[in-house]
């Protein structure tokens, strides 16, 4: 028998002084300090079993690499001993928020295929996340997270410096030398290779790293790591051709993320929705807009541990400030973990700066699923400097309300960064991003007085601007204007494109048992009366609200007290004596108050 064949069949493998593998559902890695150890994974939990032979007294600390149930199936002995546990940032509501998971996902006509149901049967609460892109302690145990999706998106890999040597915890980012635990795990969407893509990405960018030893989560100790992760890539780049039919030049792609359009003005190759930097002579860089970097392709689903927040490409750039162009996900989702990271600060455009702080008062698509707080919110229509640049934001409804154009000159060029307004000459306008028959009309007359140079959109390539352009934006506006009009009785009741009568805020308040909370019901046309309709033992003051004109109806809701989530209540509209029903609803989580 080959001396790899016995190790694997020994359930204690020193793999360097300090550190011993136990054989698990997975591999268990425990790091020693004195009588104390942090484990790396946990399996079934047969470690804390064999303390006594691994030479210890206690667990101090677990760091999973994901959320697989073959990884943490255990997980809640854990928790009962004490025991600190540490989660991907992404993947920490697939652990202490699994039964959520559990009643919401989709089953029926399902073309998710992540293997996101290899999750815990029943919650355990988690300590905290792990640091991404930083070196944290964690017991007595220093360790640098590094985001390494592929078998999972939430992924990380946690390298630890120990001996003069650095090893490598890498979960099941890889296997062995060219291999890997499950290619079905890979594929992420129907048809789709993302998490392909994502783990040769993530083999690259641990090779960069340089690590002595590789530790996976299945598999023998890897003594050879960059020959390890160089044949995986080589083999997953041939899977890959052969699946997507053309070829894709990832080390172009991801080794040059940045696509130069002037000395001082770049664009994102790799991000979802385009994010550009503006660059000053001392090297430092504004952003404007940051969503998803290190994006495959993939249209995953709108759950928290489909959309992870990266900050690879960034490397390189001295990141002072973010201004994103309006609140959606694609366009934000990163700004928090940049400011956490590098420090870099969200001036945000005053339209939009309550929508991304207090997300849970707006009913809107494609909201972040955290507050984006702003360290700076900027004025429509007032100039504010950076290094040796002067921006401008000036508000541009359309695609959404909650919208600002960019104006900066550069490189002796007038550029404006429009956000999703427009991809090339199609107009992008969402009705439950709050679009307005007019904005369009409004959009093309301020193209036409600011006269870029060049336009840069979202999910288009930059946009040449000429009066032929300009000319066409003010047509096709105008006609979306006249057809709106048409198509629409706006003799009846006035509703807008949006076409509700209705909406209250905030939508999803969060309310102890036994407290109030105050409701307004914006309503765009009148003479109207609002009254809202409650459950059982709910109240609201006053009972119903008149309008003159179209305006906002305000109330003091006392629930009933009894925790609940997303209990129901609906705004009952009545517009010139007409009534037109339960236009508008709130979702509201009553809560225990202790």
């Amino acid at each position: 028998m080959s001396s790899r064949a016995a190790d694997e069949l020994v359930d204690l493998v020193e793999v360097c002084p300090g550190v011993t593998l136990v054989r698990d559902t997975c591999n268990v890695y425990a790091l020693r300090s004195g009588r104390e150890a942090v484990l790396v994974d946990f399996g079934a939990g047969t470690a804390l079993d064999r303390l006594p032979e691994l030479g210890v007294d206690r667990v101090t600390d677990i760091l999973l690499t994901h959320h697989h149930r073959d990884q943490l199936q255990g997980l809640e002995r854990a928790a009962r001993a004490g025991i600190r546990i540490w989660a991907p940032p992404t993947e920490r509501e697939l652990i202490e928020d699994v039964d959520r998971h559990w009643r919401s996902r989709p089953l029926d006509n399902d073309y998710d295929l992540r293997q996101d149901r290899f999750s815990l049967l029943h919650p355990v609460p988690v300590t905290g996340s792990v640091a991404e892109y930083r070196t944290r302690r964690y017991g007595a145990i220093v360790a640098f997270t590094l985001p390494t999706p592929g078998h999972t998106i939430g992924s990380v890999t946690f390298l630890v410096e120990h001996g003069g040597r650095r090893l490598a915890f890498c979960g099941d980012l890889v296997y062995g030398e060219g291999r890997l635990w499950s290619l079905a795990a890979t594929q992420w969407t129907y048809t789709g290779s993302e998490g392909q893509i994502a783990t040769s990405i993530s083999c690259a960018l641990l090779a960069d790293r340089r690590p002595d030893l590789l530790l996976p989560s299945h598999g023998p100790p890897v003594r050879d790591p960059g020959r390890a992760l160089e044949l995986t890539r080589t083999r997953l780049a041939e899977l890959i051709v052969l699946r997507r039919g053309e070829p894709w030049d990832f080390d172009e792609w991801f080794r040059h993320p940045w696509r130069k359009l002037s000395p001082h003005l770049l664009a994102s190759r790799t991000s979802m929705a385009t994010s550009y930097a503006l660059v000053s002579d001392s090297g430092h860089a504004l952003l404007i807009d940051w969503g998803y970097d290190l994006w495959t392709g993939s249209a995953l689903a709108s759950d928290r541990a489909a959309r992870r927040p990266l900050l690879t490409s960034l490397e390189g750039l001295d990141v002072e400030v973010v201004v994103p162009t309006h609140y959606h996900d694609d366009h934000v989702a990163g700004i928090n973990l940049l400011r956490d990271v590098s420090g870099a600060e969200a001036w945000i455009a005053d339209r939009f700066a309550d929508v991304l702080a207090h997300p849970r008062r707006y009913d809107l698509p494609c909201l972040w699923y955290d507050p984006v707080p702003a360290d700076r919110v900027l004025a429509a229509g007032r100039p504010v400097c950076w290094r040796e640049y002067e921006l401008t934001l000036h508000p541009l409804p359309g695609h959404t309300r909650y919208q600002v154009a960019v104006e900066f000159q550069v490189d002796g060029r007038r550029v404006l960064a429009t956000g999703d307004q427009q991809q090339g000459r199609i107009l992008n306008y969402q009705y439950r991003n709050r679009f307005a028959i007019d904005d369009y009309i409004r959009g093309a007359r301020l193209y036409a007085s600011l006269s870029p140079d060049v336009i840069l959109g979202g999910h288009c390539p930059p946009q040449e601007v000429d009066e032929e352009y300009l000319a066409q934006l003010a047509a096709d506006g105008r006609r979306v204007a006249e057809l709106h009009r048409a198509l629409l009785p706006l003799e009846e009741v006035d509703a807008g494109a949006e076409g509700s009568l209705a909406r209250i805020e905030p939508y999803r308040p969060v309310v102890a048992a036994g407290d109030s909370l105050d409701v307004e019901v914006e309503v765009p046309a009148g003479p109207a009366e609002v009254a809202l309709v409650l459950g059982a033992g709910w109240t609201a003051e006053p009972s119903r609200v008149a309008l003159t004109e179209a305006g906002t109806a305000r109330f003091s809701v006392t629930p009933a007290p009894v925790p609940v989530r997303r209990a129901r209540l609906a705004a009952e509209v009545t517009v010139g004596g007409v009534p037109y029903g339960q236009q508008a609803e709130a979702l509201v989580d009553v809560v225990d108050p202790r």
